[in-house]
């Protein structure tokens, strides 16, 4: 019966009537069709010597947020508030900056008075560096960011670092700005803005602590040891890998005059003997001692402080040979050096601050009790007459002349 032989009231009804019985009996004879069961459609779907495809019970993991750079920063901040004061530099202003993983202030390093607490885009300070125009370079966990005193002016830097984690900080003697991050080295110029140069391949990787010899040359303590840098040329002019506990986590150095011994004096010459009578003549003058020369110039000497996790090296600048392994600090986690004008090395552990007799290696004292936190993480001796100490837990002050001790409320927990 053909829909065109309807009537047109019931055209539209028996089209649709012819149509479902035609679909029914197709699927009923074809194999090719697939049947609304789903067992006989998963038959049909594959071969007998296939087995049916098996899903986990559980759904697949979701996407993690944020990027990979930045997800060790996001998972640290999750682990609790972090009180540590990382960072100090003092201003040529008598100022002392404060930086730790609460941001960053500047204070009078002689009363402890807090003059300003600077807001940055990022809190987690990890290095501190003051250029030859008296701006604060801020090395943070984000990039750097640039603080002007005179005009309260705040930048960040936007610059194509090897890592946005900055450790260190250090101006070279022509007022350059070398920068390290845990991937790299990079030497900004600070008046210009511009990166000079990117050191990418550095042995050791990590551009932990940062110290300039007497020569002008970088050392680099990384986590394999030193390596030193041509500052002019950026190119690797030694290693030094055979360091006891081989990562160097703190560095300083320390330049020493040695005397040199005077020149022998020129005896006068022996005096003539007298004439023989009859023959008498005036004698000669008698020549005066010859005055001593001058005594030669001392040659000056630096040496390498290098603090690892078992303990302080010191290391010849020139040759990079170990001059001594300190034994009264071995075993000791070292975590911040730095001298101070009577040419003692205040040496910070994970227990306690250490006073080093660098002639000797001997300790003349040990501060642990009354600190915020046992376990140092920054020095600077001689601000304000103190020697001012950063700790896990905050900041803490000891007075250079009576070694009392104080706690600072900078960035503090309560």
């Amino acid at each position: 019966m053909a829909c065109v032989n309807a009537p047109k009231l019931l055209m539209g009804s028996l089209c649709l009537m012819l149509s479902l019985e035609r679909l029914a009996a197709q699927a009923a004879t074809s194999p090719d069709r697939l049947s609304p069961s789903g067992a006989n459609s998963l038959a049909q779907l594959t071969t007998p010597s296939q087995s049916p495809p098996l899903y986990p019970p559980t759904a697949p993991p979701p996407r993690r947020d944020p990027l990979p750079d930045r997800r060790q920063l996001q998972e640290e901040r999750n682990i609790g508030v972090d009180y540590r004061t990382s960072a100090l530099q003092p201003d040529s202003r008598g100022g002392l900056w404060v930086g730790s993983w609460q941001g960053l202030a500047r204070i009078n390093p002689k009363t402890g008075h807090i003059y300003s607490r600077v807001s940055l885009p990022n809190t987690i300070i990890g290095a501190l560096a003051q250029d030859r125009v008296g701006r604060i370079w801020v090395g943070t966990y984000e990039g750097l960011v640039r603080v002007d005193p005179r005009t309260g002016q705040i930048t960040a830097q936007n610059f194509a670092l090897p890592s946005n984690r900055v450790l260190a900080l250090l101006i070279d003697k022509r007022g350059y700005l070398w920068v390290g991050t845990d991937s790299g080295l990079v030497l900004i110029s600070p008046d210009q803005g511009l990166i000079m140069t990117t050191l990418r391949n550095l042995p050791g990787v990590s551009a932990n602590a940062l110290s300039i010899d007497r020569q002008g040359n970088l050392w680099v303590g990384t986590l394999e040891g030193l390596v030193q840098v041509n500052t002019a040329s950026a190119l690797i002019m030694r290693q030094v890998t055979n360091l006891p506990g081989s990562s160097v986590q703190a560095l300083t150095s320390r330049t020493i005059a040695i005397p040199q011994p005077r020149p022998p004096v020129a005896q006068p010459a022996p005096r003539p003997q007298s004439p023989p009578p009859g023959n008498a003549r005036k004698p000669a003058a008698v020549q005066k001692p010859a005055k001593p020369p001058p005594p030669p110039p001392p040659i000056l000497k630096t040496t390498l402080w290098a603090g690892t996790p078992t303990g302080l090296v010191e290391v010849d600048a020139e040759t990079g040979q170990i001059l001594q392994t300190v034994a009264s600090l071995q075993g000791r986690n070292v975590t911040a050096l730095r001298f101070d004008r009577t040419d003692r090395l205040w040496t910070g552990t994970s227990n306690g601050l250490l006073r080093v007799n660098p002639r000797n290696g001997q300790i003349d004292g040990e501060i642990k009790a009354k600190l915020p936190s046992s376990r140092i993480v920054s020095l600077f001796p001689d601000a304000g007459g103190k020697l001012w100490v950063g700790t896990s837990e905050g900041l803490a002050w000891v007075s250079m002349q009576t070694f009392r001790i104080g706690v600072h409320n900078t960035f503090r927990r309560q």
